[in-house]
């Protein structure tokens, strides 16, 4: 018996996914727990399991389509049976006799799911009444044609007439392929060949140019990652007042320390684990920083969940070292490689992506210095750590040469007050002139 396998929520408030690729064609066999196929959240790739064995009958999308929660993800049943679309499976063998004539039932476009927002803001489409076929008067042709919302996005930035697209996708529904390709000019040059699957580009002529001339603009679709940070510095930005204050700190003892113990344990020290190290006890004396608004009140956390900012070839990722006042600095370095390495691949779940309390950015690492963090939403404060460089300082009474180590602590101004921001920074800047004073707790 052909059993149906629908997208499930794998995240905090999933609404929809982008199949990235099917792990077993249709027609081949699946075991129960193999996964079947890969999927793109707001932001991570996850490999979604079969929760049946048998033969894959169908696919619910292409690769590259994107699906809501709820909708066939796919098919499984026997090898003998023949999918046939969207009805149950008991609904395709009918009765012998006769049957009586009812009206076909209503077709019901997948519902929003009802979600809680993730820590760091979540990823929202405008939502669409899509009408069928000759339902409203003055309809037009665009707005009867089967497709997701994102693929009408999609459509309108292109300037693609959906009306006059041919949908490839289940019952004829227009998908990202077909737009993208009716995007595309007739007859592309190699180069367009070799780049259409990726990126759309729509020449726009500056005045008095041809549009294959230079100067043309390209319009590249952004990515599920990308418009999902896009979503999350938007609300960041329109809904806190920012203040960021700065400071540097002369790291000539962090950067001892750090060498001794990556020499004495044969591994890597990475910066932000000593700084977690020393932001901790700064958080517990000032537990606001690790706090977040909830309607007129503030929440303070009474685990220290920090965030670690991460570049990935795909955009920017935060991901979270949970109970981070509960581990030691080579546990840390660890978790902190861990975290790291999983974000690149885009491996890492979402629990391991959403939840932190407190964000540190590590900006020094692509060479930064002082910036101005964006506070993620749902948090109080975030610190960025710029890279060390050799300046000159007046230490008792003469001058020197030290590594100064640029620090910009943002935060939410309704929650915390300037001279608390610069007490916190202070106490953060002690700790890490001293790195005794937090490896001794």
């Amino acid at each position: 018996m052909a059993r149906e396998f629908r997208l499930p929520d794998i995240g905090e408030g999933l609404t929809e996914a982008e199949i990235v690729r099917w792990l077993v064609p249709e027609g081949e066999q699946v075991a129960a727990d193999q996964p079947v196929v890969e999927v793109e959240t707001d932001k991570a790739v996850v490999e979604i399991p079969s929760p049946y064995a048998g033969t894959v009958l169908r696919h619910g999308g292409a690769e590259g389509e994107t699906i809501a929660v709820g909708s066939v993800l796919v098919v499984i049943g026997d090898e003998s049976e023949a999918d046939t679309g969207d009805a149950p499976p008991q609904a395709r063998s009918a009765p012998s006799g006769p049957v009586p004539t009812q009206p076909p039932p209503a077709v019901l476009e997948p519902q929003p799911v009802a979600t809680a927002a993730p820590i760091v803001g979540s990823l929202s489409e405008d939502a669409e009444t899509l009408s069928t076929r000759g339902e409203a008067a003055g309809a037009t042709p665009a707005d009867t044609v089967k497709a997701l919302p994102i693929v009408r996005k999609l459509a309108r930035d292109l300037g693609v007439d959906l009306g006059s697209v041919q949908g490839s996708g289940p019952d004829g529904r227009v998908t990202r392929e077909d737009v993208l390709a009716a995007a595309s000019p007739p007859e592309p040059s190699p180069v367009a060949e070799e780049s259409v699957a990726s990126v759309s580009t729509v020449a726009v002529a500056a005045p008095g140019q041809s549009p294959e001339g230079p100067g043309t603009d390209e319009r590249r679709p952004m990515s599920r990652l990308r418009r999902t940070i896009a979503a999350n510095m938007s609300r960041s930005w329109a809904e806190i007042p920012h203040v960021t204050t700065f400071d540097e700190v002369d790291a000539s003892r962090l950067l001892e320390i750090r060498s001794a113990l990556g020499a004495r344990h044969d591994t890597k020290i990475p910066m932000e684990a000593l700084v977690i190290k020393a932001v901790v006890p700064a958080l517990q004396a000032f537990p606001e920083f690790n706090g977040t608004i909830d309607g007129d009140d503030l929440v303070l956390h009474g685990s220290h969940d920090i965030g670690i900012a991460v570049d990935t070839p795909d955009g920017l990722l935060v991901a979270v070292i949970k109970d981070a006042g509960s581990r030691g600095v080579l546990e840390m370095a660890s978790e902190v490689r861990r975290l790291g390495d999983g974000a690149k691949a885009r491996s890492l779940g979402s629990d391991e992506l959403t939840g932190q309390t407190f964000t540190v950015s590590n900006i020094g690492a692509v060479g930064g210095g002082h910036g101005t963090p964006i506070v993620p939403f749902g948090t109080t404060a975030i610190l960025s750590v710029g890279r060390a460089k050799e300046k000159v300082i007046v230490a008792d009474g003469e001058l020197a040469i030290a590594p100064l180590m640029p620090l910009s602590l943002s935060f939410d101004h309704r929650v915390v007050d300037g001279a608390q921001g610069r007490r916190f920074m202070a106490l953060v800047i002690e700790n890490l002139e001293e790195p005794a004073l937090f490896l001794a707790g």
